[in-house]
């Protein structure tokens, strides 16, 4: 034992030793020939209907959903093009010459390093409780350089904890990162000028979060893909994933895949009805596609432009259906669209065994959808193996003294004037956590701790003038509190080892 410890022990002096020369030897060529640089790589189910309730799992379809735009109330009005007129591709050149040669070639030899360190990390646990995650034998990392170390015999929830201050966040620029993310939510552009919000971290309170890196996301990603399912809030997530994993900087190695999952804007339509792009060095893909209920939608009359659409409450979107071999991780969401008025404005009829239900119920529609796709999901990871589904929990809204078309605001831009600790027991979406409990399933619990972050939204901050009067109290800002869910997407997946 003593012995293998010493052995250990000359290993690692001895990659000090080999860093050190090759350092060396670095600072001496750079001095010397700047060349270098040229060698860099490139619950319960809700009975809508007893007599017509079908109460078996979501059935597969192959029929394709009904274009629908997102249309929430004017928000939608504002965006454009992803890229900004003012925005100098060139500007980031400087970033990958100079000096920076030498601490990329250092992080390389880093980097391998940890690879090394971290080749023993356990599989992927089905059976690992769907709330929590043991991290026994987790390897996790402290900021700031300091070694990593392993949690012992805890049990991370990780929606329970602190927002704490961070000058390490953002993790990207939200004035550069256009290539995806929408002007619309990119605060930075706007007449805003408090950015203090984006400045802080979740820190789960029984356990350290394994900080969250691009290159060590696509390394544990290498050839497979990601898939967001859900609404606008859904959009932002994945919006806030693709600058979080290439930094927000203009990328010539990620390619747009849309095609391959038939992604492509429609005649008339006003977006495509997803997005999705591969990280070509890893062959990583993340993809979001929007389905606002989580449900099928078909038009009744197809041949009819204007005809009702109905929402099979007990099927899957079709896409997911269509397209489920080919996914390895999937975070799923709705809420915000279960409201009166988004039925009517949309046309939508409820649907459950192929006909029309007499229950008009929205609450109850949505409650009995949510468990219905999660237990469809569940029902297929017997097939897939490999496949991690997680359901997103309901994203807060801060609408104060009336709603979004009657006045409502969100005005505050201090910080964690609401508090900066979640200890509760029970979830802030008492409706997902129902739908998860005794699936396999994970369940990524937001709510609650975003809920302490009503100064992170849009609010009444715009590029372009707006044409109706309200706030935006429901999407966030970007750099922001989506990039906090992203974080504990990646914790909950490295607690359950290699990915």
């Amino acid at each position: 034992m003593k012995g293998s410890i010493l052995r250990l022990r000359a290993t690692k002096l001895s990659l000090i030793l080999i860093t050190v020369v090759c350092t060396t030897f670095l600072l001496w060529g750079w001095d010397k020939s700047p060349f270098l640089v040229s060698l860099l790589p490139k619950s319960q189910s809700l009975k809508l209907s007893p007599d017509i309730f079908i109460g078996s799992p979501m059935k597969n379809i192959s029929a394709v959903p009904k274009k629908d735009a997102d249309n929430l109330p004017y928000f939608a009005k504002n965006e454009t093009s992803d890229k900004h007129e003012g925005y100098d591709k060139r500007s980031k050149r400087g970033d990958r010459y100079g000096n920076y040669a030498i601490l990329f070639l250092l992080s390389k030899l880093c980097y391998l390093y940890e690879d090394g360190e971290n080749s023993k990390e356990k599989l992927w646990d089905a059976s690992v409780p769907v709330n929590s995650v043991n991290t026994s034998s987790v390897v996790t990392g402290k900021k700031k350089g300091t070694v990593s170390y392993h949690v012992k015999n805890q049990t991370c929830d990780f929606s329970k904890g602190n927002w704490i201050a961070d000058d390490n966040r953002p993790f990207y620029s939200g004035g550069r990162c256009l290539q995806w993310l929408s002007e619309m939510w990119a605060c930075r552009l706007t007449d805003r000028t408090d950015f203090s919000f984006e400045k802080f971290r979740w820190q789960p309170k029984d356990c350290e979060m394994e900080e969250f890196s691009g290159k060590k996301f696509l390394r544990r990603m290498r050839n497979k893909t990601l898939a967001f399912i859900g609404d606008s809030l859904g959009r932002q997530q994945y919006q806030s994933l693709m600058c979080m994993v290439s930094g927000g900087r203009l990328s010539n190695d990620v390619i747009d895949v849309g095609k391959e999952y038939g992604l492509v804007k429609a005649r008339g339509a006003i977006r495509p009805d997803g997005w999705a792009h591969r990280f070509t060095r890893t062959n990583t893909t993340i993809l979001f596609y929007w389905s606002a209920c989580l449900c099928d939608l078909q038009p009744v009359n197809p041949s009819d432009k204007n005809s009702e659409v109905a929402m099979h409450l007990d099927r899957p979107p079709s896409f997911l259906s269509c397209y489920l071999d080919k996914f390895d991780v999937i975070v799923l969401n709705t809420g915000h669209h279960w409201n009166k008025g988004k039925f009517d404005g949309n046309h939508w009829v409820m649907h459950v065994g192929g006909v029309p239900n007499p229950n008009k119920n929205v609450a109850e529609a949505k409650n009995f959808t949510v468990h219905s796709i999660v237990k469809w999901v569940d029902s297929q990871l017997l097939q897939h193996p490999k496949l991690r589904v997680f359901y997103r929990s309901l994203s807060p809204r801060h609408f104060f003294n009336g709603d979004w078309n009657s006045g409502g605001t969100c005005d505050n831009i201090n910080p964690l004037s609401k508090g900066k600790e979640v200890l509760k027991e029970e979830s802030g979406d008492p409706v997902a956590a129902s739908a998860v409990k005794g699936t396999n399933v994970k369940y990524l619990d937001i709510t609650a701790l975003s809920e302490l972050r009503d100064e992170g939204h849009i609010s009444r901050y715009t590029i372009k003038p707006r044409q109706a009067s309200g706030q935006d109290c429901l999407h966030w800002c970007l750099p922001g509190i989506p990039d906090a869910w992203n974080e504990i997407l990646f914790g909950q997946l490295s607690a359950l080892g290699r990915f």
